[in-house]
């Protein structure tokens, strides 16, 4: 019997991005699964619909809504790449997900995107040497006082999905760059960010200390999410729960050397009058120009950590992405903001708003 997978934040980025790499499957446990997709208007719907897909139009927050939705597309698999400091509308998805479980008897996972900042020093993490996914990372979450809502998202996902008997699986995602391959949005949040300041104000600016950030392409991005899929639907035994972290990092974008070649994109368009970056005079200038939360800017644009992605790799993960081959694609980066820029991303409003 087919499983049924639904991917949330189908018309975003990520979301759109993961949902392609699915239906683009010719052969497979991928191809033989019935995909849904979750979105937010009919407009949307209207969009992805002729991509051959089961297409939901549902309020995540809508806990009612959500728990109809899963019961009657018999949805199995919930992959949720949206909302990753809202621990309430992953409750809804997991109890409704424990739920059908209950009325399936077949086993049901729950995949939350979160982000990688999280393990970082200059973000509160309380160690300064390696962390790898294979690390107590659940327990030593527990541990730290400092609360931060992806933190408390992610301790939620495991614990709840636990209660629900729904296996949890969390992918700390990274700067994420490239040009999307959904039908909706093609841009990421970051980069275009910086980009889009640079335009606006003419200047190039960068943080008085260099962040080296991991980071994954989207194309790689979606074929974890996929590789993931494949094993669940193959039932091969991989860690979940509390065990059950992949760290989605193929490369460090050192950003200091991102700004100097965004810079001399701009220049060569003759947007900026040199090719100089300039240092951030304040990190409110930074968070109101970027449209970052205030709390976090400075951990967006500086924290590098030293994460080390193991359990990825130990499922054949192969990220066809590198440093070099990121620093080379800025251009494009540069000109995919000046193509398809044409919505103000809202990926932080919530954040903003409490911020």
């Amino acid at each position: 019997m087919s499983q049924n997978i639904l991917i949330t934040g189908a018309a975003g980025y990520m979301g759109g991005t993961c949902l392609a790499e699915f239906i683009s499957r010719t052969s497979g446990p991928i191809k033989a699964a019935n995909i849904s997709g979750a979105v937010r208007s009919n407009e949307q719907v209207q969009s992805l619909s002729k991509l051959g897909v089961n297409v939901i139009q549902v309020d995540l927050s809508n806990e009612t809504a959500v728990h109809e939705a899963v019961l009657r597309k018999q949805i199995d698999i919930i992959v949720h790449t949206t909302s990753s400091w809202d621990s309430q509308v992953a409750s809804h998805l997991i109890k409704a997900l424990g739920q059908r479980r209950k009325v399936s008897g077949k086993e049901a996972y729950f995949i939350q995107s979160s982000v990688t900042t999280l393990f970082a020093a200059e973000a509160g993490w309380p160690e300064h040497g390696e962390v790898r996914d294979t690390d107590a990372l659940f327990e030593k979450q527990k541990q730290m006082e400092a609360p931060h809502p992806i933190r408390i998202t992610n301790l939620f996902v495991t614990e709840e999905a636990k209660a629900q008997g729904v296996m949890s699986l969390i992918v700390p995602i990274p700067y994420v760059y490239g040009r999307g391959t959904g039908e909706w949005k093609k841009l990421s949040t970051p980069l275009p960010a910086f980009i889009r300041a640079s335009i606006k104000h003419k200047t190039v600016y960068k943080f008085d200390k260099e962040g080296h950030m991991p980071a994954v392409h989207v194309s790689d991005l979606a074929a974890l999410y996929a590789l993931l899929i494949e094993k669940i639907l193959q039932k091969e035994p991989i860690p979940v729960d509390e065990k059950g972290y992949y760290f989605a990092f193929a490369h460090r974008a050192p950003l200091w050397d991102v700004m100097q070649r965004i810079a001399n994109a701009l220049y060569s368009r003759g947007i900026v009058a040199e090719p100089k970056v300039q240092v951030w005079p304040s990190d409110d200038m930074a968070a109101e120009y970027l449209g970052f939360p205030r709390p976090f800017v400075r951990d967006m644009g500086t924290a590098s950590g030293n994460m080390i992605a193991v359990n990825a790799y130990k499922l054949g993960w192969q990220p066809s992405w590198n440093q070099q081959k990121f620093l080379e694609s800025i251009d494009d980066e540069v000109q995919a903001v000046q193509e398809l820029d044409t919505i103000k991303p809202s990926l932080f409003d919530s954040l903003l708003k409490s911020s």
